[in-house]
């Protein structure tokens, strides 16, 4: 080789090489925007804050992080296409996002059959990391499980014999009856189940809903609705007097998202898990809370802590894994303990579900205001079935 040859080779080299290290690394981000703006506007505002925290402080590996984010519909088919749009087209490194259980379990089968890392942010369906997981995808929040496992302990200390039940009819309100059955006949053998409604999501018919459950007389009620499901129940059910012969239990109903627009039409006594975040006070919590509020002029709410949450362990994991190369990827989050707003959390080896908790408490009035009293944080860690009953729901 002559020597100008070989000089023209070394420059190319280099040259690729700086291009490279000055590239940005990209996140492609996916989720319902239109859909559920209660919950996915304060996510936005949670990972665009964590982006400019990790920038600032001279972003990964030495690059910037770049996030193109994307609305997905929030219908599997709308959201595999665009997550396959993210990749081919915008060239993302690493998929982040989605909200509804459907949808995310349409972008992780992408993710596997793609083979790029996927950390799905908030779906709750117990599906993503157990019958259908797969060793690119891993959950950000507590599971559906997870999240009823907190709750069945309130459940059975109301002591109540006849319950009825309330979901959405998708795959996230299926999920959460099943282990409410189960968990809760566990905790309280000779538990009756009375009647079950499962609307269609976002199309209660609330009326018709609280009747059925009046005629079926239960003592107790186990609710999964969010959003404006939740609202037009709780409007009916207190007109029609639903709530004075039962006790409620709510997934979700203490969220800053769900909770705030029933302003003082919020059912006392409920419990429900939620996010207190007036009153949590550790060093971590109102770091979070007054670096969002300098930024957004706005409280945070659940999702804030879910988007800033969800991009910082994607950054983190890049970081431990020295690489954007998936296999690697998965072996650096395998196991990755990170901090956050709630404290420590743990990335499982097992089935890939983050130890992410929630908290606990009962609904109550404030000011004209719905609040959460009584609360309490229930770590996710202690909140999961054996690793021998996970090792059997995985099918890999």
């Amino acid at each position: 080789m002559s020597c100008k040859v070989l000089i023209y080779c070394l420059f190319i080299a280099v040259s690729s090489d700086a291009f490279g290290q000055g590239q940005s690394i990209k996140i492609g981000e996916l989720n319902s925007y239109k859909v559920f703006p209660a919950f996915l506007e304060p996510y936005r505002k949670g990972w665009q804050l964590a982006l400019e925290e990790i920038n600032r402080s001279g972003g990964v590996l030495g690059r910037q992080v770049e996030v193109v984010s994307r609305d997905d519909g929030g219908t599997p088919g709308d959201a595999v296409r665009v997550a396959e749009e993210l990749i081919s087209r915008e060239k993302a490194d690493v998929l982040m996002g989605t909200f509804a259980s459907n949808v995310g379990l349409a972008v992780a089968n992408l993710a596997n059959q793609r083979k790029i890392l996927f950390l799905a942010a908030e779906p709750l369906t117990d599906k993503i990391v157990w019958e259908n997981g797969n060793r690119y995808t891993f959950r950000l929040r507590p599971s559906t499980y997870m999240q009823v496992a907190m709750l069945v302990p309130e459940a059975a200390r109301l002591n109540k014999k006849r319950w009825a039940i309330v979901i959405p009819n998708y795959e996230y309100g299926q999920s959460a009856a099943a282990s409410f059955r189960k968990l809760l006949t566990w905790a309280q053998p000779g538990v009756e189940f009375v009647a079950e409604q499962a609307p269609p999501l976002g199309r209660i018919d609330a009326g018709a809903v609280v009747q059925a459950l009046l005629e079926a007389r239960p003592e107790a009620i186990f609710s999964a609705l969010f959003a404006v499901d939740l609202q037009k129940f709780v409007r009916e059910g207190s007109t029609r007097g639903l709530f004075k012969s039962a006790a409620v239990v709510n997934l979700l109903g203490g969220e800053p998202e769900y909770l705030d627009p029933l302003k003082d039409e919020t059912p006392e006594g409920w419990w429900v898990t939620g996010y207190p975040w007036r009153e949590i006070n550790t060093p971590e919590h109102r770091k979070f809370r007054d670096a969002y509020q300098k930024r957004w002029n706005d409280y945070p709410r659940l999702g804030s802590v879910v988007g800033y949450c969800a991009l910082y362990a994607v950054a983190n994991g890049i970081r431990k894994a020295g690489s954007l190369e998936a296999d690697k990827l998965i072996a650096a989050l395998e196991g990755l303990q990170m901090e956050t707003p709630f404290g420590g959390i743990l990335w499982r080896p097992l089935d890939h579900q983050s130890t992410m908790g929630a908290y606990v408490g009962q609904l109550a009035k404030q000011g004209g205001q719905g609040v959460m009293i009584n609360w309490h944080y229930a770590d996710g860690a202690k909140h999961q079935p054996s690793d021998q009953e996970v090792r059997a729901l995985r099918k890999e």
